[in-house]
């Protein structure tokens, strides 16, 4: 059996981040989101509001006992989810293999993802930038060989943190790790494990997989296996794509549509690539997204049932009609597919329905 390559991605303080982006002048202060009132609690706070000890859940009276000057906002969960989106559609265009944990965090298999030379840490670092530049927060990262391991990593170096553990390196990681790191593990728990001896993962090697489950039962079982780094949990998919797309942001604006006639061939080299692994679904539109030097995105998209695989000039008519104004500079162009969904019910409408 190949070795698996697993990703972790866990957004950095996810809601106060993108409070912290919307409004610059939250940066600089110890920030909750939540908390506010005689009976708020804390849903999430900055890092500045961390060094005080505070902390998601704590109560809001308590978190401004221990800062004074703690600044709170209310919680804006369409927003949060608008931007959860965003993230998860870029993590999307490497892998279809995506297990979301929440909104802010997921398990990516790209063990068979041949982009970024097959390299996860390649990867980790391209999803990580692209998030910073297109979505304007941190994301931390980890790698390793199976879930257990990249959760682990992933909190290693928060925030904006990238941490590897490599096959040949599980050994040496584990043998020092505390055994309150490992999954289900709270204080009950890992205060039994001290009373045995083992406060670390490799003194917890010491007891037999039969010790283990005769004290705590199957998560005796999952313990034996933590201890050693094993985990052979596999990502659950829980969402199909329903769309494909690639798009490329230009340091130097496009002049006019003959430019973004040029770049478009590569751009479909790049989606070609992205759908070599999505199998054989059935496209049924394609469309096209521009952004303009001032910022304004328009998009367009046109039922194209017959294209198995699209190449440049099926995209050409859909870029004449949306782009106008022949001459009119171009900072982003992005190129995409949207797949027939043949599981939704099909039925016919009456006219005023």
């Amino acid at each position: 059996m190949a070795q698996r390559k697993i990703i972790h991605l866990d957004c950095d303080c996810f809601y106060a981040a993108v409070e912290m982006r919307d409004d610059p002048s939250l940066r600089t202060v110890p920030l909750a989101v939540g908390g506010g009132g005689a009976r708020g609690v804390v849903s999430t706070c900055n890092y500045l509001a961390r060094e005080y000890g505070i902390h998601s859940a704590m109560p809001g009276a308590e978190a401004r006992r221990r800062c004074p000057d703690l600044v709170t906002v209310p919680v804006d969960m369409a927003r949060y989810r608008a931007v959860s989106q965003q993230v998860m559609a870029i993590f999307r265009e490497l892998t279809d293999l995506i297990e979301p944990l929440s909104l802010d965090e997921a398990f990516l298999d790209v063990s068979d993802v041949e982009d970024h030379k097959g390299s996860a840490t390649l990867m980790a670092r391209y999803l990580r930038e692209q998030v910073r530049e297109k979505v304007g927060i941190t994301v931390s990262a980890g790698v390793a060989p199976n879930k257990f391991l990249a959760k682990i990593a992933s909190d290693w170096e928060k925030p904006d943190g990238l941490f590897v553990i490599r096959p040949e390196d599980v050994d040496a990681f584990v043998v020092n790790l505390p055994v309150e790191k490992l999954f289900g593990v709270g204080k009950v728990t890992a205060g039994k494990l001290h009373e045995m001896g083992a406060t670390t993962c490799g003194q917890l090697q010491q007891f037999s997989r039969e010790d283990l489950v005769e004290r705590f039962g199957r998560h005796g079982a999952r313990l034996y296996h933590m201890a050693r780094g094993e985990d052979n949990r596999p990502v659950t998919v829980t969402r199909i794509a329903k769309s494909v797309s690639v798009e490329r942001t230009f340091s130097q604006d496009l002049p006019n549509r003959e430019a973004c006639y040029r770049v478009m061939a590569s751009l479909v080299q790049d989606l070609e690539r992205r759908l070599s692994r999505k199998s054989d679904r059935p496209i049924h539109k394609l469309f096209v997204k521009l952004r303009y030097s001032d910022f304004s995105t328009h998009t367009l998209e046109r039922v194209r049932d017959r294209i198995e695989v699209p190449a440049a000039e099926d995209f050409q008519p859909l870029l004449e009609e949306l782009y106008k104004q022949a001459d009119r500079p171009v900072r982003l162009l992005g190129l995409g597919v949207r797949f027939r969904d043949d599981a939704a019910p099909t039925r016919q409408l009456r006219l005023f329905e």
